[in-house]
């Protein structure tokens, strides 16, 4: 009896020892999920098993170790392992930058990889920074955390698949995005010493946000990994999944409240505008872009940034840390150029707001703000051009890209119309004011789930806090810069599109500050969540009729769109009605069960707070229905018949030939320009492909992007695209050598221009039987001869 009752004794504290014994488990299992699925896409990829691993190591110990060490010394600890090792790897990625153009600029590429030991040798070695090995004082987060961060990054990891799935790695008979190939050119271009030049027209420099392209030409460079591989499947991954981690460490600091971090996690980077079945779309429902590597990038840095900004603002000290402010604004600029001037213009609208209040002068935030212009100046002298120039100002330019004024008002405007604002609207008359003021209104309701948290301005408490127009001038600068600049492929939506998880992140504090009773935020998100998936189609099952559109885009009206517009608004309202009168209905039962004061403000919060998380559900859902369709669903067979702008097998293989048997630093003559291959007056001049594939400069392929063309759009009613190279006495001479060549056009060619290899393209242009007497045949490739000519 004694025994029994002793073991009864020990026994009892069992299940709270076995509780702590699993924590680690539970909290770990879904990080390790993430990073299996992971690796199991990028196995279903097509990556090799030897670039798994190299990549793997290069990302842990290059760039998430080296810097969580720095950026524990300069900001401390976040006090639980995940969140150090994402803003680490933020840090990682600025010190990989650092050490990039260190290597580029004394020509010592071949030592990048090893720029991380001088870092880890001096916090191993200096005592006082050894403490940053570990994490510091522990904080840690609920196991729901783990698992809400970890559902939200396989989400992400779907997203990316579905969006690599279709693009086969070369050599394959297929067509790429044309911005694509032109930062694979890049990437090539960055693998060089400086100073920089334009692969696609080589002597001309190099003027563009490219150091999204340096990121992953240091990925290629650190692990041996060909360019292609790197950017077509690997680098987009580890990058966005760090942007999740910091864009919810943001929110759980302003709000305090850790269910944020999930929410914004999934809402912030693979939201979409709520739509509901319009055909009217919001132009920037997402900030995340496959084809445009600099937009995604810059979202790491921007992020970063934001949360220093944040902390100055409010009158925190950085200490160490200040030299990431002029830091992180210089990659902005180098990264994406719009992505900065949003952010200056909030914490410029902070300082007036906070000087006016307390007729004190802000001084920590005016020494961020002069440190952000610096950096944004220097950012344009450095990096600005394939086009940056060319924006301009016209009031509701984005019109011109949106359904309703573009087929009915906009054909007559022309291609690049000079006006103060698109000159449709007044053609229309009343009815072309009406039309342009409801598509503003849509575009607007449409991002309802980015702005709705400036709500937080109404509480006197709350406009007392730095913070709140920090973020809500971002976002209102964002919107704004979109609508009033033009730009001819309307680039300005960058500008909204980089504001759009700072939006989320106010949004989900302004969630968080209703202290809502759960179930009435529970409930009208899941209804979200479900008018979401019904609208748009997503779940077999569940849907509901989409509105349709009045018309073929050439038949269409303006009367026909004012009421799809209007039908799209009623449809709207009654998604605002219903989660309003959800959540003071669920809030009015869990009042009975946990008593709590009531009033009509207490209810109007609470109205407020279920449509944000209503907005936020079907915000989400959109993405996630439509990622888990796909992903589910089996791809197509290959397209057959002819596909005007696919290449041959045969003409990438010839390329990849190229850049592995050519010297670096050779430049090639190709009589290859356009999309469709073939070159004729006026055709689309962005072919791109024999220097991002072929990995070399050349004298002349591709001049779409160029800033003398960009400049030059509308000349003659044509786009940039289709405009005449500038330079035609070297067209000519690059051309000439192909259809009439000649020895002293090819000695030319090899003294002043540099030029090894001669990559000729039967599809292109006619090349001459001559060429093979004159030039060394080296590999014949389908339509593809390559030429070497002999050194003098």
């Amino acid at each position: 009896m004694a025994d029994t009752l002793l073991a009864d004794r020990i026994d009892t504290p069992a299940p709270a020892t076995r509780r702590n014994a699993l924590l680690p488990v539970l909290t770990t299992l879904p990080w390790v999920l993430v990073i299996a699925a992971l690796l199991l896409v990028w196995s279903r990829g097509s990556v090799p098993a030897p670039d798994l691993a190299r990549f793997s190591a290069y990302w842990v110990l290059a760039l998430i170790l080296p810097g969580t060490l720095v950026h524990r010394a300069l900001r401390g600890s976040r006090g639980n392992l995940p969140e150090d090792l994402g803003f680490g790897a933020a840090t990682g990625l600025l010190l990989e930058l650092a050490a990039w153009a260190l290597a580029a600029a004394t020509g010592q590429q071949s030592l990048l990889r090893w720029w991380p030991l001088p870092v880890l040798i001096a916090f191993a070695a200096v005592p006082g920074l050894r403490r940053h090995w570990r994490v510091g004082e522990h904080r840690p987060l609920p196991v729901a955390w783990h698992w809400g961060m970890g559902a939200a990054l396989l989400v992400v990891l779907a997203w990316s698949y579905t969006q690599w799935r279709m693009v086969a790695l070369p050599p394959v008979y297929g067509g790429y995005y044309p911005d694509v190939l032109y930062h694979l050119g890049l990437v090539q271009e960055l693998t060089r010493a400086m100073p920089f030049e334009l692969p696609h027209v080589a002597g001309e420099a190099l003027r563009y946000h490219y150091l999204s392209d340096a990121h992953i030409a240091s990925g290629s460079m650190v692990t041996g990994i060909s360019p292609e591989m790197v950017l077509l499947r690997l680098w987009l991954v580890p990058v966005v999944g760090t942007a999740v981690l910091l864009a919810a460490g943001l929110v759980r600091d302003l709000s305090r409240a850790v269910w944020a971090g999930p929410v914004v996690a999934l809402a912030a980077l693979t939201g979409s505008a709520v739509t509901l079945g319009s055909p009217v779309g919001a132009s920037g429902e997402m900030p995340l872009s496959y084809a445009s590597p600099s937009q995604t990038y810059v979202l790491v840095p921007l992020l970063l940034l934001a949360g220093l900004c944040v902390d100055v603002a409010r009158g925190r000290s950085l200490g160490p840390a200040w030299p990431l402010v002029p830091a992180l604004g210089l990659v902005c600029a180098g990264a994406k150029s719009s992505a900065l001037p949003p952010l200056v213009a909030g914490l410029g609208l902070t300082a007036v707001v906070f000087w006016w209040r307390k007729r004190q002068i802000p001084r920590p935030a005016l020494a961020a703000l002069a440190c952000l212009v610096a950096a944004m100046a220097l950012g344009f002298r450095l990096f600005a051009g394939g086009g940056a120039s060319t924006l301009r100002v016209q009031g509701l330019a984005l019109l011109h890209f949106i359904a309703p004024y573009a087929e009915t008002l906009g054909p007559g405007d022309g291609i690049w119309p000079s006006a103060p604002l698109p000159p449709g609207i007044n053609d229309g008359g009343a009815l072309g004011w009406l039309l342009a003021f409801s598509v503003v209104a849509w575009w607007v309701l449409g991002q309802a789930p980015r702005w709705v948290g400036m709500s937080l301005l109404v509480d006197r408490g709350h406009r007392a806090d730095p913070a709140v127009w920090l973020l809500a001038g971002t976002v209102l600068a964002g919107a704004a810069t979109t609508w009033v600049f033009q730009h001819p492929s309307i680039s300005q939506i960058y500008f909204w599109m980089g504001v759009i998880p700072i939006g989320v992140v106010l949004t989900t504090w302004s969630l968080a500050e209703a202290r809502a009773p759960w179930p009435a935020l529970v409930v009208p998100a899941v209804a979200g969540a479900l008018a979401g998936l019904a609208t748009a189609g997503t779940v077999v099952g569940l849907a509901v009729p989409r509105i349709n559109r009045p018309g073929t885009p050439t038949t269409s009206t303006i009367e026909g769109w004012l009421r799809v517009l209007g039908l799209s608004a009623a449809r709207y309202v009654l998604f605002v009605a219903v989660a309003a009168a959800l959540a003071v209905g669920v809030a009015a039962l869990w009042r009975r069960r946990v008593p709590s004061p009531g009033s009509p403000r207490r209810a109007a919060t609470i109205a407020l707070a279920g449509i944000t998380a209503a907005m936020l559900g079907a915000s989400a859902a959109v993405v996630v229905g439509g990622t888990v369709r796909s992903v589910l669903t089996e791809p197509g067979p290959p397209a057959t018949g002819p596909q005007p702008y696919a290449l041959t097998a045969d003409e990438m293989r010839a390329a990849l030939w190229l850049d592995d048997n050519a010297a670096d630093d050779d430049v090639v003559a190709t009589n290859v320009h356009c999309r469709p291959v073939r070159t004729t007056p006026h055709c689309d001049a962005r072919a791109f492909w024999v220097t991002g594939l072929g990995g070399h400069r050349t004298v002349v392929e591709s001049w779409g992007y160029t800033d003398a063309v960009v400049a030059a759009h509308g000349v003659q009613n044509l786009g940039y695209a289709r405009q005449n190279f500038p330079d035609q006495a070297l067209l000519a001479l690059n051309d000439g050598v192909f259809s009439a060549p000649t020895p002293a056009d090819l000695d030319r060619l090899r003294t002043a221009h540099g030029v090894r290899w001669l990559f000729a393209d039967t599809r292109a242009g006619a090349v001459s039987a001559e060429l093979a007497r004159l030039a060394q045949v080296r590999l014949v490739a389908g339509p593809v001869t390559i030429y070497e000519l002999n050194r003098p």
